[in-house]
């Protein structure tokens, strides 16, 4: 197990995020080519193109996450298990709370993310 596992899931976390609000086409390196899968929204997305493609589909130009919670937890070969809940705020919405969850897989002296959750907390009455 990673002894590092906070750091490195709250690491992650940062990166992820600001990269996410200013340059979504950034984040297709942090995806493995073939294993990666994405469930957005329900919506199921596997391999690094075919998650890059929904990131860069999404329906807005500009995008703000504030994260309120990070927990991390290790796996056992090494990797880290992340679970944010935040808020995003897109375009002239209103804003939005979502959570979202990376499995990262240690490859060489990084980690790439194999499965990465994602839904937006609405409430329908």
């Amino acid at each position: 197990m990673n002894p590092n596992f906070d750091e490195v899931g709250k690491a992650f976390v940062k990166h992820y995020y600001e990269t996410f609000d200013t340059n979504r086409a950034g984040l297709h390196p942090l995806y493995e080519v073939s294993a990666s899968m994405l469930t957005f929204e329900g919506q199921q997305f596997q391999g690094a193109q075919s998650i890059h493609a929904k990131l860069s589909e999404l329906p807005f130009e500009k995008v703000q996450h504030a994260i309120t919670t990070v927990d991390c937890q290790p796996t056992m070969d090494g990797g880290v298990l992340v679970f944010v809940i935040g808020q995003l705020k897109t375009d002239n919405d209103p804003l939005h709370g979502f959570s979202q969850m990376f499995n990262l897989k240690p490859v060489n002296n990084s980690f790439v993310v194999v499965n990465d959750i994602f839904r937006l907390m609405l409430h329908h009455s």
